[in-house]
């Protein structure tokens, strides 16, 4: 377990990058001490911690794991009607981060949720679909995934350069990677990181050598530095990771074509972030897909009869992982798979491809249509700065292919679109409705909130 005792230890290292070691630690103190008071009125207070420095969230990070009070993350930026759902899920016994919740009187009488347990670590997911949950994982599955990820790679210690939310799994597991291992922790604003790549070795951030590091980005952030007259200063980079969201082919071959040790990824919150991933050097060779299972980790595509489907068969992925949470809150089930809502299938080298979700497969004249599919084809008209596919009801159809997109230009009409997939799809896959925006809602990982998409449509 995460232990202030070990933040100690580390206070002569220059491990932690862009962030204050010695400002980290006193606060990360005056946390323990608060937590130690509160915990002589009650066993193992619940803590929230929704803090948006970094430093006031890995201090109470390290305290909560410290004293092994159940610990829920949270999301600063959550609105009022999500804040309202949150408490009275976690109720917790303090709030960290969150002035405006900080507050909140929280009653626990009459309550039937029941109380987390020592240990548990809730990682919220599922808010982009309107209803937030908390996978619960503990010190083991998500040690378990830096193992696995050690075994991967052939690292003892990892590297991390930050530039995601630490509360997010994807910015949680980068920090855990380098604590637990003794490695170095870079933690930048993607805005900074964008801005400074250039000077990324020269910056005073305590010598943050880039081909020492593994990144991690999503697809939107890697279009940005894609477009950045300094985008050669990414192939510095030990590896890339990208994940997250599905990443279209032509983000993929521009990354190849400046030589970018790209690792696509394919995990989730339930998994402790990835589980699947393309090394660079495959990746830089040709190979495409999001790569071969990690040690720690099972995966199996099943077809419609549950059984495992043959190579280049699509079907339903089911996992199995010794990092795969225990439930979601409050349901500790610790089931030993989990059926997700992705589509794919492995090729005959054994790289994993995601062809799409479930939930989203829109069912058009009785064809089955899913969006990433569509959703390529119109980004590699090089005509639509972003796009996104939904079906809508429509009473000849059932549901009708609709594309929202920004157009690359003024100059774009539904026309040149239409005539640019042609090729690409079959008929049926088509859009039957073009829906013009200004931009799309997308969170931080670069997922579509479908909510506010559903408010625009």
């Amino acid at each position: 377990m995460i232990s202030f005792t070990q933040l100690q230890q580390r206070a002569s290292q220059r491990w932690l990058i862009g962030l204050d070691n010695q400002q980290l630690i006193e606060l990360a103190a005056q946390r323990v001490q608060a937590l130690t008071h509160l915990s002589a009125s009650r066993t193992s207070p619940t803590v929230l911690l929704a803090a948006s420095d970094p430093v006031d969230f890995l201090a109470g990070l390290i305290a909560a794991c410290s004293l092994n009070c159940p610990l829920f993350l949270g999301n600063p930026q959550w609105v009022e009607a999500e804040w309202q759902q949150v408490l009275a899920l976690a109720e917790p016994d303090v709030i960290w981060g969150a002035e405006k919740w900080r507050s909140a009187k929280v009653r626990r009488q009459g309550s039937r949720n029941p109380k987390p347990q020592p240990g548990w670590i809730m990682i919220p997911t599922g808010g982009s679909s309107g209803q937030i949950r908390f996978a619960i994982h503990t010190w083991e599955t998500l040690t378990a995934a830096v193992r696995g990820f050690q075994a991967y790679f052939h690292v003892e210690q990892i590297h991390s350069c930050c530039v995601l939310p630490l509360y997010h799994v994807s910015g949680l597991m980068q920090f855990l990677r380098s604590f637990v291992t003794g490695g170095k922790l870079a933690v930048l604003p993607f805005k900074t990181f964008e801005q400074h790549l250039p000077d990324l070795p020269d910056l005073e951030l305590h010598e943050l050598h880039p081909s020492e590091f593994f990144l991690s980005l999503v697809p939107t952030q890697l279009q940005r530095l894609l477009h950045s007259p300094t985008v050669e200063k990414l192939a510095a980079f030990q590896t890339i990771f990208l994940g997250g969201a599905p990443a279209w082919a032509s983000l993929l071959e521009t990354a190849r074509a400046y030589a970018l040790r790209l690792a696509p990824t394919y995990g989730m919150t339930e998994t402790a972030a990835q589980i699947v991933t393309l090394s660079p050097d495959d990746f830089l060779q040709g190979a495409t897909g999001v790569g071969a299972v990690l040690p720690h980790a099972r995966v199996q595509v099943c077809d419609s009869t549950g059984g495992a489907a043959s190579i280049g068969e699509v079907g339903s992925i089911m996992v199995q992982s010794c990092s795969l949470m225990l439930g979601y809150f409050p349901d500790a089930t610790q089931a030993t798979e989990f059926q997700t809502d992705d589509v794919g299938f492995f090729d005959a080298v054994g790289n994993l491809h995601i062809v799409g979700r479930n939930s989203q497969k829109i069912i058009t004249g009785g064809e089955n249509v899913f969006p990433a599919e569509v959703e390529a084809a119109i980004r590699a008209t090089g005509l639509v700065r972003d796009v996104s596919v939904v079906g809508m009801p429509d009473q000849t159809w059932g549901e009708a292919v609709t594309a929202i997109y920004v157009p690359s230009s003024p100059e774009v009409n539904i026309s040149a679109l239409q005539t640019a997939i042609a090729p690409q799809l079959s008929k049926y896959k088509h859009p039957k409705q073009w829906i013009v925006v200004d931009s799309l809602p997308r969170n931080v990982q670069g997922k579509i909130n479908y909510d506010m998409l559903k408010q625009i449509l």
